[in-house]
């Protein structure tokens, strides 16, 4: 690959003023403004495409070392995309801290050069990134309005907008991840619209288990219910079951002698529309994810990701995060995965058509079901009417939907960290990492200087996940295979933008399916590989305990 080099700052530009905010150069100090930011004036790029498809690795690449997956694809073990001076500038800057007196440089802007400085309310998930172009903005924009669509049941006179189902969990993506923030269990009454339960079988036969190993099955649907439960149904078509959950008490004894009650949920499935489930179905409950930041994770480069993963614990220290390998939707490629709670998805891409077919039953280019996830067995289901309107393409949400619903996920800002001086959130730090949490919740990453956004390149960003699968042992065991993810093992969640859940969305309702309470509870529930971290904060005094979290709420 070419090398970038790097000028020497300089405060002095001509050709126009030069402010510390200018984006048409960010290079200029910008570590001191708390961004790694690529060169050059993103308002000259041209057409979209170019904005969301990376660019290909030059033949320097076979230069680099590789890594075999065992499929049809191989990934570098150290970064493509830096020369020399770069590597030492990105090793420098995200060699973890041992100084917990003062913030860390650059720790303010959470996202880099994309973190948004808005006021905090309960729309300060929504705003775009702060760097990206005019011209992007409309694109966000659109992206916005097609992210909160409602769609409608076919026929409809509204043809743009039908489709909808004929199975289906929400009507908008906005309906899920309102406000784009944290979805939540049904409590006290509420729907379960932000939530639902996937359903999946394990490989019964020497040919379905050889489709797992090869990545190209993550694993099996039900025969009739298919991949997930749909609890809703277009108007005479009957929707398949209701989400039921019974919790169970579990008192926690903290080394200081107070107690905290945990509570182990339960899930069925109640008023079964189509006949029971195959006996080997799993359940695995799901609320809506925050959406910050995707576009910056996406952004990691690969060799950072493997970097961090200890599939055998070759360290000893009880951490065996690995990396998940998926199959592009469209073009069949071998990626690692990094969204989804079994990271399942490689791309943003990915993870919106998923949920556009599977969440809204609307079809897209990638994922072109028009029944959305209607199995054989449901043959009222497959009678109904489709959206697809032949003079606006070939599925029901065609070209542009998928690309602009795309660059709005990709570019939903991280907010600016908040007290970030304050005695108590450092302390709470510091804390953090003599607790050990930081291990798997890894503070930060440089991405890539060929990003395909160049609003997303080279950035120092602060996601506090390493975005690998970890063991989190029986408590939060689901028992359900995804792809090279087992049943207790589970994507480690990036945890910017969680101190401001109550503020988004209303709740404290944290983990994969809500069951924490807050994020003592959350912490509680960590086992497995991280057990060791869970009882270092339950160890803790009050006053320690508190100084964690309260860190936690700056984040």
């Amino acid at each position: 690959m070419k090398n970038v080099i790097i000028p020497t700052p300089s405060r002095k530009r001509t050709g126009h003023n030069h402010t510390p905010g200018c984006r048409q150069h960010p290079l200029d100090d910008g570590l001191a403004r708390g961004h790694l930011v690529h060169r050059g004036n993103g308002a000259a790029r041209s057409g979209y495409w170019y904005r969301l498809v990376l660019p290909l690795l030059s033949g320097a690449l076979f230069l680099i070392p590789l890594i075999a997956t065992g499929g049809d694809n191989i990934f570098p073990t150290s970064r493509t995309d830096l020369n020399p001076k770069d590597q030492k500038r990105v090793e420098s800057v995200t060699r973890s801290t041992t100084d917990f007196s003062k913030p860390e440089q650059f720790e303010l802007m959470a996202g880099g050069g994309a973190t948004t400085k808005a006021s905090v309310n309960g729309n300060i998930f929504s705003h775009f990134s702060a760097n990206i172009t005019f011209e992007e903005e409309q694109d966000f924009k659109l992206g916005n309005a097609l992210f909160t669509k409602l769609w409608v049941s076919s026929p409809s006179s509204t043809q743009a907008s039908d489709g909808l189902g004929p199975l289906f969990n929400a009507r908008a993506c906005q309906s899920c991840h309102l406000k784009d923030g944290r979805g939540h269990p049904p409590e006290g009454g509420a729907d379960a619209t932000s939530m639902f339960l996937r359903l999946a079988r394990p490989a019964r036969t020497d040919e379905e288990r050889a489709a797992i190993a090869d990545y190209r099955k993550l694993n099996f649907p039900d025969a009739v219910y298919g991949e997930q439960l749909q609890d809703l149904a277009v108007p005479g078509l009957q929707a398949e079951g209701r989400l039921q959950i019974a919790y169970q008490d579990l008192p926690v004894t903290l080394a200081d002698g107070e107690v905290v009650t945990l509570r182990k949920p339960s899930y069925s499935v109640s008023d079964l529309g189509f006949g029971p489930m195959e006996g080997d179905v799993t359940l695995s409950p799901r609320v809506a994810p925050p959406m910050i930041g995707m576009g910056l994770i996406q952004a990691i480069h690969e060799a950072d990701l493997l970097d961090n993963a200890d599939p055998d614990d070759r360290d000893g220290d009880g951490i065996s995060g690995k990396a998940a390998l998926v199959r592009d939707h469209k073009s069949g490629e071998l990626k690692i995965g990094r969204f989804g709670f079994k990271a399942q998805n490689a791309s943003i891409r990915d993870q919106s058509s998923s949920a556009f077919v599977g969440d809204i039953g609307i079809s897209t280019p990638d994922d072109p079901f028009d029944h959305g996830d209607c199995r054989k067995a449901q043959s009222d289901c497959l009678a109904l009417p489709t959206g697809v309107q032949p003079r606006l393409g070939p599925v029901e949400a065609p070209d542009p939907v998928l690309p602009l619903v795309t660059f709005y996920s990709e570019n939903l800002a991280v907010p600016a960290r908040r007290d970030i001086g304050d005695a108590g959130v450092l302390k709470g730090k510091q804390l953090f990492y003599q607790a050990g949490c930081a291990s798997c919740h890894m503070p930060k990453f440089v991405t890539r200087r060929d990003a395909g956004n160049k609003a997303h390149a080279f950035q120092l960003i602060w996601p506090y996940s390493d975005f690998l699968l970890h063991d989190m042992g029986e408590g939060l065991a689901d028992g359900q295979q995804v792809g090279v993810a087992n049943g207790q093992e589970w994507r480690t969640q990036p945890l910017w933008g969680i101190g401001l859940t109550q503020t988004v969305n209303g709740h404290t309702f944290f983990l994969h399916d809500g069951r924490a309470r807050n994020l003592t509870e959350a912490i509680l529930w960590h086992g497995g590989e991280a057990q060791k971290a869970r009882d270092a904060f339950a160890s803790l005094s009050k006053d320690d305990r508190a100084s964690l979290l309260t860190f936690l709420e700056s984040l």
